[in-house]
């Protein structure tokens, strides 16, 4: 029996899709597991070395790109695993991580989805493994800049892990999809990604909508693995918006009325005074800010994201 299906979404990242897929071999010692790869249609050669490399790992080839969401679930409907487990494809798994989140996970079925600690490159603390859903109190302190003043402040930065000591498992309200157990009955209950949401908040929707049938999340700290992160995104406005339309696509999912007007306003001035802030920075230094630059973009672009 294959406790866990580990699934990889690829595009343009041959070498570090081959990296991640090497360290699970290296350091999933415990569990029975199969590797399914889904290649997004790179236009590198990132399938040719991945079959190349690791011609046990299940290998899907798409003739165009079907975004993170509905690649995952393509993968899915694959997969034999008791478990599924959405592993990006720019991350190391270390210590044994899977064998440790599938451990907890089979001790602990009272909850749904499960994460671990994630780190950068230079194994410093990468706080986003997980965290919890905007509030009225988060998006107010956000748009304000009360959240960046304040990053380690519950307080300020509820949303954030930021605050958190790392050294028991604690729930949350969402795991990020970069590296993501959960049960395969409940993946199965839930119909996996909701695929309108194209790159980013189909984990934070995914993970809301199990808390609502009682399925919880959970951070498990000793499943570490390291999480360079962007390694897709090559201009830094555009993944900001895609990031934006995400948030807008989940506050009109999961929210009503006037509190979702409210989310999509807090968004636009967090927009719009990042802007600002940046562009009195630029004119105090006197330099030609590229981040003011990008949040310049993101702010007359916003038509292409606060309207999804």
């Amino acid at each position: 029996m294959i406790d866990v299906s580990v699934i990889i979404v690829s595009y343009n990242t041959a070498e570090l899709t081959c990296a991640a897929i090497a360290s699970v071999y290296e350091q999933t010692k415990q569990v029975n597991f199969e590797i399914l790869v889904i290649d997004n249609n790179s236009t590198d050669d990132s399938a040719d070395m991945i079959e190349k490399s690791f011609p046990s790992v299940r290998l899907i080839r798409l003739y165009s790109n079907k975004g993170f969401a509905a690649a995952n679930n393509i993968a899915a409907e694959e997969a034999e695993g008791r478990y599924i487990l959405l592993l990006n494809p720019d991350t190391l798994v270390l210590d044994g991580a899977i064998d440790k989140l599938v451990n907890f996970a089979d001790k602990n079925t009272e909850y749904g989805i499960y994460g671990g600690s994630t780190f950068f490159g230079d194994m410093s603390r990468n706080p986003t493994a997980g965290w919890n859903m905007a509030t009225v109190w988060s998006l107010f302190s956000t748009a304000s800049g009360l959240s960046s003043i304040f990053r380690k402040s519950r307080f300020f930065n509820p949303e954030s892990l930021s605050w958190w000591d790392w050294k028991r498992p604690r729930r949350v309200d969402i795991v990020t999809g970069c590296f993501l157990l959960i049960h395969r009955d409940l993946w199965n209950r839930l119909e996996g990604f909701d695929t309108r949401f194209y790159m980013y908040g189909e984990d934070a929707d995914l993970c809301l909508r199990s808390a609502a049938i009682n399925r919880f999340c959970i951070i498990v700290p000793d499943a570490k693995i390291i999480h360079f992160g962007g390694a897709s995104e090559v201009v830094k406005e555009d993944k900001m918006i895609r990031l934006l339309t995400a948030k807008v696509q989940l506050f009109r999912k999961h929210w009503k009325g006037i509190k979702r007007k409210y989310a999509i306003l807090m968004l636009e001035m967090w927009t719009f005074s990042r802007m600002t802030v940046l562009f009195f920075i630029s004119m105090v230094k006197k330099n030609n800010s590229p981040s003011f630059h990008s949040w310049k973009k993101v702010w007359y672009r916003r038509s292409e994201w606060e309207t999804v």
